[in-house]
Formats: structure tokens, C-alpha cells, sequence
């Protein structure tokens, strides 16, 4: 569901219409009598007709005061804004009001003319949505009279399950808004189209203004406007200067609104302090979009922010869209537009790669690095600040875009990671997102008092995001520019087996080696390649794998041994390594290469490793489709390989869905807890264990007996009920680990024993100061024959919930053999997951071990992500340990831990 406002919140925000421009929803307000009527009137007779369904000329006064009360959960309104201040102007309207049994609401709305049929119904349509589900609507209905089908047909498009029956000479149509799947992925679609839109207005502009135009060529404004003019642009270029007549030959103006022309694009290279004054007059030019490479917003001091601040709501009241501030600037080498609105002095080649940055400096890099390794680049965008455009928009329009093969992303912050994370689950099965994410030292924000909060640091989040998205993820630079070169240039790896061909036993041997660490494999060459080979290299070559052809190999030998190598069916890609000797030049070599892959029409990648500087560089391009990747050294080009090899299984691989489980009633689960889950302190608190245990076992998850005594006598009676022999836990909503307080006394085997067990914790207890927060012990059976694991949530401030698995019981935090996943987990994430341990074969059989209960645990792993999906009150959650039983003999719960931030419980 999209975000919205209640009128109780009055917030505003931004919505992104189909056209790419964006306007502000807010809920409507008490003082907004005025705008409301002055939209009234803008209205025409026709769309008056369509709303009030009969020729409403007039509205009055105590009209206009009840459709502007603010009264939830009664009733519920937005409108549709763009200005800001006294010039703010309504631009839509939408409501629902309760009617009958509470649980349904009527709902309408109306678009100004100018603005219909670009999205803004079907924004409204959302945010009514989404308030309806907070305030426990079930069903909407509306009446549409039947001459208004664009009415008609945004109800029909939204993706709701509709019921419509013609009723009096209207359109009765009710919504079902408990079934929300198909609304929710239509909406994702709206969004998708909308977004990607927003960016193509501004790399796709038919004019372009440079505000800060200078004479100088050096500065930032004289490098931008000359860019522009020497790419060339597509279109026409006006420099804003109120200082110069001219600027580069080309007449100035003293401001952008004295252009006689329409602008698509304003450029923007002032100082920070008058860009807020120079939006404005772009805004009120008409101007679609801005690329501000103006510093001194929010990364910079605290007037800096506000300055940030301010100018958002000016570019907001607009509709404006905007790249930056504090960013390089864009580059789109389409033959149709071929805007290179950036100070960078380098020029790069066309190419495949779309590249965005959120750093302007290490743009620079990373276009001087691209025309260093001749790599082409598509799209360029440095989005800086993300005041507007993020990396979310980007990959957005990268998805269409036919010139976009590779996407390449540097990241320092993430905005909407959620967001981020389901973007790129769905373009990286289209196309490949190379990362480098900065950060990775930071340590997290929080450290929670649960082993899976003290494990999840905010770096450990970003790998689980990447790996469920799809993103490649390299640390450096350098990296991401080998992985691009070989996604874009070679086919991917259908499997692990290299073949190394090389003069040279050593780098062979270093090849090998790397391949193992990455996950890839060198097998043996199969015999009938081995017999081809050894008909024309010397004695002394090697022709298992690697293939050592010796340093007195001539040239040809390269291009016969590649061409025997890949008709070999046991091998999946080929890495070919060259270290100059005196008898051969590596032109030779190269030219050779060349002649073997022109004639292959197969799909192994082939891979080249010339073993000197990049200045002797070598030609290694087959045709304008084809290009045979080089580096330096084996280890690189193994790495980059292998990454190809981890993508290319990614994209094959089963997507996964979300489980339901018809055996959870959620809303009766939700019925019975939330009173339970209620706490008196504002910062939260532990459950008690049986309450933990009893919601675990709502969602079908299997607890040990548990129970409950307050004293000596009623610990032994219970563990005799229970039976011998048992374990004996400290109770309390506080004492998180039990073993390092003495909380915990294991295999009691009769009442006496038990006895004793309950007076030595309090005894203990006492000692420690801490007697009051003993509420008396849990007694459980003691299980045996089971491995020990851990399930655990912990809540990331940026990503949301994170699942972790990992050696059960004391040992987790000591050996940290987890793996976590991104919240919410599919039907194939545990399995993932596990195979991620080091201990996993544990679970599997190992040294004559029995296979434990997989499947039954993969089903508690699963249950336990439902639960947290259907209690966001939910900050932490703890199964440790879960005993996972021989195979088919299930699993059970031993201890749980569950904390509830109070605040959230509603």
C-alpha cells in the first residue's frame, strides 16, 4: 500500500503522475474554504454535471464548510495541490464517507479538467485506499453516471475487485478492498511507468537553459554551458548570464523567463543562496525539469538543510523534477538528444552501460575510468542530494530504456531501501545491477539486547538486500568496471567449468585458484579434447587443465588450442592467459584470439588475460556486438567471471513467492494478542515467555510444554505433570539471557531436584540484587537428540525487518555462523538461507549423522516471518534454541523472546 495521510496528520506529499511530473496530496483542511471554491468554479459545466450528477452552478457557504470538515474515521478527504502558500490551487478532490454497517465507505472524487487523464484520479484512488485500510473498511462504493467513462474506466483499471450493476440510471460499483493483490501490483506498475517518465523528461529535453552560463571556461558554469555545445545538443542551448551579453558566442539572457522560447531543461549553476529565487523563476517559465549542480544544501551545515528544505517545497509546488542539487550533472549519448550536461572535462564513448552516482566527485571517476577501458556509456546521471530523482528513478527508467544493457550504481545512503529492494528484484531479472556501496565499516545504529540485533549491523542489511535483489555487489571501482566489461561484452556463463589456456605454468596455476575460491571450477579437459590438443602443442605442454601450452607457443596455438577448448562440452566458459616472452608479441597473440572467435557461434564467454601494462594495449574486438574482455591479471578476470557466473544463476533461478497459510486467521490472532502485547512503559517490553510461546503456536509453530509456577512446591508439582526429566528457567520481562544470571538449570529428574533448582535461581537472584525481577520459573521437558538452532528478527532502521538463521543456543554468538535475509521471506528463502551456514550439514547428515527435519524447519521459518508481517509492533524476536529433530520427527521451540515497542500497539 502507498503511503498516505490522515487528515488527523494533515501531511503532504508527493505523487508521480503518469506524465512524470509530480503534485502534492495533502488531507483537506478546515481553511481551504477558499481554494476549494475557487476549484469549484474552474470546474466545467460538464465535469460539475459528472460529479454533483445534475448542472450544479452554484456552491455555498455551508457547502463548502461541510466538504472541508475534518471528521475520521467518519469521513476521510484529499486534495490535489500545486503552488505553495497563498498560490497554492486545489487541483483535485476525492472523499469517502462511512455509511451503514461501518465497514463501508462512499466514494468520490473529481480531477480539473486540464489535469485529467494523466493519473490523478488514480492517485487519489490510492491515498482513499490506504486510509480506508487503517481505519478497517471493507468496501467502497460509488455511483457513475454512464456518459462519464474516464470515471468509469479508472475504476475499471485500478485493479480492485469491482461489482457493478446498473441501478437507476447510474453506475453502482462496489470495491472490494480486502482483496488488494492485483490493485497492489497494478499500482507497482503505475508507479513503474510514472517514475521512469519523470526521468525521461529530463534526459530527453528539447531545449536547455544554463543559468550561470560563464565566460570562463574553466569554472563550473562555463564548462557545463560549453559541453553542451560541443557534444553537440539536439536542440537549442540559452545561456543565463545577467552579467554578459554573450557567452561563448552564443546571446545571454538576463534571466531564463526572457527567453523566447519554451525551456524543457534549466541548468543551474549559482550559488547556493540564490537558487531558491532562480527555481521560482524557472517555475514560473514552465520549465518540466532542473539539474541543479549548485552545493551548499543539506550537505553542508544546518542552514544548508534548511535551504534543502525550502527549495524541495518550491520545486514540489511546481511540479517540477529535479536531479540533485550538490550532483555532476547528466550525459545521454542518444543520437536523438546527445546532452552532455556535465562540467566533466571527459568525454566518453557511446556505449551500453548506464551509469547513476550519488557522488558528483567520483562521477568524474567513473566517466575517466569508462573511456579509459573504452567502455561506452549510455545514460549518466549524478544524482546527488536525491532532493528529487534517486536511484530508485533511475533504475526505473533503465529498465525500459533499449540503449541500457549493464546499470552501474555507486550508493552512499539508500532513501526508500524497501522501495530499492523491490526495483531491484524485478530489473534484475531483465538486466544487471552492478553496486558499490560505500559504508561498509559503519557500525549499526542500534544495538539491540537480542543476539539477532547485535549480529544485524546495518552493513549485514545491505548484503542480505543485495543478494535477495539480484545486485551485484563489488567493492570497488575497479571491480565493478571488470564485471561491467565482461556483462557486456560476453555471453553469461551457463556453469562453473573453466577452462585456462595459458604459456605459462604459474598464472595457470593462479587462475585454478581463484576459480576455487570463487565458487567456480578447473575439471579436466575431456579426453577427445586432450587428444586434439596434443596433435599440434609440444610434448611438454600440459593438456589437462590448466592448458600450459609452454612459453615457445607460437601465436596460432592460441587460436587452434581456443578453438578446440570450446567445442568441449564439459566446459562452460574459457579464460585465456598471455605473458610475453621474447619469441611472441601480444598483437600477434591478440590478432589470433580475434581469428578463433570470429568463426565461434557459440554461447561460452571467453575471457583475456594479458599479463603486462595497459599502455601496450591490444585490439580485441570481434565485431560492433562483440569485444573479448582483457585484464591484467588472472585473479581479476577470474573474480569478474565469477560474478557473471553468480548472475547468471540469479536470473535462472525460481523467483520465490510469499507463503499464506490457510491455518492463520491473522485478524483473530491479532483480536486476542494486542491486549497482551499492551505494555506500560513507552520504551517497551519483553513478553513473558508463556505469552511469546502461546502466539508462536497460534501461527503454528511447535513450542515444548511450557509452564508456569510462582514457588518450590508448584515447580515441583508441575514437572512432575510434565514429566522427568525437565528444564527450569527464570521468569521475568526483563532478563533476557537466562545463562548469564544463573537462569537456567538443566535435566532435573525429580520434585526434590526441583526444589532446589527453584531456591539456588532465587538464591542467585538475590545475590544479584535483581530478586524483584524474578516472576517465578518456566518448567519445560528436556529434549534431547535434536541440533540447536536460531530464528531471529531484528528490526533495521533503514531495511525493515531482518530474518536471521544460525547455530542455536550459546554458540551464536560465539562461532557467527548466520545468514539473514530481508523481511518478508519467499517459499525458497530458508533453504537459501541454510545453505548459506557453514553449518548446515549439520541438518544434512554429516560423518554417518542422520538428516534432520528440513522441511518441518523451513515451515517454522516461514511461520515466524508471517507473524512478524502480521505484528509490526513486533521490534525483536528470538527462537533460540529450536531443536530440529531427525527427519520426519518435526522440530520444537525451547525458549522465545519476543519485544513489543509499547508506542506501536494499537
Amino acid at each position: 500500500m502507498a503511503v498516505y495521510a490522515t487528515p488527523k496528520e494533515n501531511m503532504g506529499f508527493e505523487v508521480i503522475l503518469q506524465d512524470g511530473k509530480s503534485l502534492r496530496i495533502r488531507a483537506i483542511a478546515p481553511e481551504d474554504k477558499r481554494k476549494l471554491e475557487e476549484f469549484f468554479y474552474r470546474l466545467s459545466p460538464q465535469t460539475r454535471y459528472f460529479r454533483f450528477h445534475y448542472a450544479k452552478e452554484k456552491i455555498t457557504a455551508e457547502e463548502l464548510a461541510y466538504f472541508t470538515e475534518v471528521n475520521p474515521p467518519k469521513r476521510v478527504a484529499f486534495v490535489a495541490t500545486i503552488g505553495e502558500g497563498e498560490a497554492e490551487r486545489i487541483v483535485g478532490v476525492g472523499r469517502w464517507d462511512i455509511i451503514g454497517d461501518g465497514k463501508t465507505a462512499e466514494i468520490s472524487f473529481v480531477v480539473e479538467d486540464r489535469l485529467q487523464v494523466r493519473g490523478v484520479g488514480t492517485a487519489l484512488i490510492e491515498q482513499l485506499a490506504g486510509a480506508a485500510n487503517k481505519f478497517k473498511i471493507k468496501k467502497f462504493v460509488a455511483n457513475v453516471l454512464p456518459e462519464n467513462t474516464r470515471m468509469l474506466k479508472i475504476f475499471d483499471e485500478s485493479g480492485f475487485k469491482l461489482d457493478k450493476n446498473f441501478h437507476e440510471g447510474v453506475y453502482v460499483i462496489e470495491i472490494d478492498l480486502e482483496e488488494q493483490e492485483e490493485f497492489e501490483k497494478r499500482q507497482l506498475i503505475r508507479e513503474h511507468m510514472a517514475r521512469s517518465a519523470g526521468v525521461k523528461r529530463l534526459l530527453y529535453p528539447r531545449s536547455v537553459a544554463v543559468i550561470g552560463a560563464s565566460r570562463d571556461p574553466e569554472s563550473v558554469g562555463g564548462a557545463v554551458f560549453r559541453n553542451l555545445l560541443e557534444y553537440p545538443f539536439n536542440g537549442p542551448v540559452f545561456p543565463v548570464n545577467p552579467n554578459a551579453s554573450s557567452v561563448a558566442g552564443v546571446l545571454s539572457y538576463p534571466s531564463v523567463t526572457e527567453i523566447p522560447s519554451n525551456i524543457d531543461l534549466a541548468v543551474i549553476v549559482v550559488p547556493a543562496k540564490r537558487v531558491i529565487d532562480v527555481v521560482d523563476e524557472c517555475g514560473k517559465k514552465g520549465v518540466a525539469g532542473l539539474v541543479i549542480i549548485s552545493a551548499g544544501f543539506g550537505e553542508s551545515d544546518g542552514e544548508g538543510k534548511e535551504r534543502e528544505r525550502l527549495l524541495k517545497e518550491k520545486v514540489l509546488s511546481y511540479g517540477m523534477r529535479v536531479i540533485g542539487p550538490n550532483c555532476l550533472g547528466i550525459f545521454n549519448g542518444d543520437a536523438d538528444v546527445q546532452i552532455n550536461a556535465t562540467f566533466s572535462p571527459i568525454r566518453p564513448p557511446k556505449g551500453r552501460l548506464s551509469i547513476g552516482s550519488q557522488s558528483g566527485a567520483l562521477g568524474l571517476a567513473l566517466l575517466d575510468y569508462s573511456k579509459d577501458m573504452n567502455l561506452g556509456i549510455s545514460k549518466f546521471v549524478s544524482i546527488g542530494n536525491r532532493l528529487d530523482i534517486s536511484s530508485n528513478d533511475l533504475i526505473e527508467f533503465f529498465e525500459d530504456d533499449e540503449e541500457t544493457d549493464v546499470i552501474l550504481l555507486y550508493l552512499e545512503s539508500f532513501g526508500n531501501s524497501r522501495r530499492f529492494s523491490q526495483i531491484a528484484r524485478r530489473v534484475s531479472r531483465k538486466k544487471p545491477i552492478i553496486a558499490v556501496k560505500s559504508g561498509r565499516s559503519a557500525v549499526g545504529a542500534r544495538a539491540a539486547s537480542s543476539h539477532t540485533g547485535a549480529l544485524a549491523a546495518s552493513e549485514v542489511a545491505v548484503e542480505a538486500m543485495f543478494k535477495k535483489s539480484g545486485v551485484i555487489r563489488v567493492s570497488t571501482i575497479e571491480n565493478m568496471f571488470n564485471v561491467a566489461e565482461v556483462l557486456v561484452n560476453q555471453p553469461l556463463p551457463k556453469g562453473p567449468r573453466v577452462a585456462v589456456l595459458t604459456n605459462a605454468g604459474g598464472p595457470g596455476v593462479l587462475a585454478a585458484d581463484a576459480c576455487e575460491g570463487w565458487g567456480l571450477v578447473a575439471p579436466p579437459l575431456s579426453q577427445e579434447t586432450q587428444k586434439k590438443l596434443r596433435e599440434f602443442l609440444p610434448k611438454e605442454a600440459a593438456v589437462t587443465n590448466p592448458v600450459d601450452m609452454i612459453a615457445s607457443a607460437e601465436p596460432a596455438s592460441y587460436r587452434k588450442a581456443l578453438k578446440v577448448i570450446l567445442e568441449d562440452k564439459g566446459i562452460d566458459s574459457v579464460i585465456m592467459i598471455y605473458i610475453p616472452p621474447l619469441v611472441t608479441h601480444p598483437e600477434e597473440v591478440a590478432a589470433e584470439v580475434k581469428a578463433a572467435m570470429e568463426g565461434y557461434k557459440g554461447e561460452k564467454p571467453v575471457i583475456a588475460c594479458f599479463m603486462m601494462s595497459r599502455s601496450p594495449s591490444v585490439d580485441l574486438k570481434i565485431d560492433e556486438a562483440r569485444y573479448v574482455p582483457s585484464f591484467i591479471f588472472p585473479e581479476n578476470a577470474v573474480g569478474a567471471l565469477a560474478r557473471a557466473y553468480q548472475y547468471a544463476k540469479y536470473k535462472e533461478a525460481e523467483e520465490g513467492k510469499v507463503v499464506k497459510f490457510d491455518d492463520i486467521n491473522a485478524e483473530g490472532i491479532r483480536a486476542r494478542f494486542l491486549e497482551k502485547m499492551a505494555v506500560s512503559s513507552k520504551e517497551g517490553n519483553w513478553l513473558m515467555p508463556e505469552v511469546a510461546a502461546e502466539l508462536l503456536e497460534a501461527y503454528g509453530i511447535p513450542i515444548a510444554k511450557t509452564g508456569v509456577a510462582a514457588s518450590e512446591e508448584e515447580a515441583a508439582t508441575l514437572a512432575k505433570e510434565i514429566g522427568f526429566p525437565v528444564v527450569m528457567k527464570i521468569r521475568s520481562d526483563t532478563i533476557t539471557h537466562k545463562t548469564d544470571v544463573g537462569g537456567i538449570v538443566l535435566n532435573l529428574k525429580n520434585e526434590k531436584e526441583v526444589k532446589e533448582a527453584f531456591k539456588k535461581i532465587r538464591e542467585k537472584m538475590k545475590s544479584l540484587g535483581q530478586l524483584d525481577e524474578m516472576m517465578g520459573v518456566i518448567i519445560q521437558p528436556m529434549l534431547a537428540d535434536g541440533q540447536e538452532v536460531i530464528v531471529g528478527m531484528s528490526l533495521d532502521p533503514t531495511f525493515g525487518p531482518l530474518i536471521m538463521l544460525g547455530l542455536g543456543g550459546t554458540y551464536v554468538e560465539l562461532i557467527k555462523d548466520v545468514a539473514f535475509a530481508i523481511h518478508p521471506l519467499t517459499d525458497i528463502d530458508p533453504k537459501k538461507m541454510l545453505a548459506q551456514l557453514k553449518g548446515s550439514r549439520l541438518l544434512t547428515g554429516w560423518r554417518g549423522s542422520k538428516e534432520r527435519d528440513i522441511i518441518s524447519f523451513c515451515d517454522i521459518i516461514l511461520r515466524f516471518s508471517v507473524m512478524i508481517s502480521d505484528f509490526p509492533e513486533i521490534d525483536q524476536a528470538e527462537m533460540n534454541p529450536v531443536m530440529v529433530f531427525d527427519k520426519g520427527r518435526g522440530c520444537a521451540v525451547v525458549d522465545a523472546r519476543i519485544y513489543v515497542k509499547s508506542d506501536e500497539v494499537d
